[in-house]
């Protein structure tokens, strides 16, 4: 009931082309294409998590 629909996308885009100008819109497409490209391979990158550093053999034999 409350999802977008192709006919709400279709107003979206009238309104877009009325209100950025036809001058200035692929400039805007562009930037969101490209931030949708980054968001992408955000995405499919694994999370780099920092690895705790471990203890050096002198450091530990130094303790005890």
């Amino acid at each position: 009931m409350y999802g977008l629909q192709p006919a709400h996308l279709l107003i979206i885009v009238i309104v877009a082309i009325i209100f950025f100008a036809p001058s200035r819109l692929p400039q805007l497409v562009r930037g969101f294409g490209r931030m949708f490209a980054e968001f992408r391979e955000g995405v499919k990158e694994e999370p780099k998590l920092d690895k705790p550093k471990s203890e050096t053999h002198s450091e530990s034999n130094a303790r005890s």
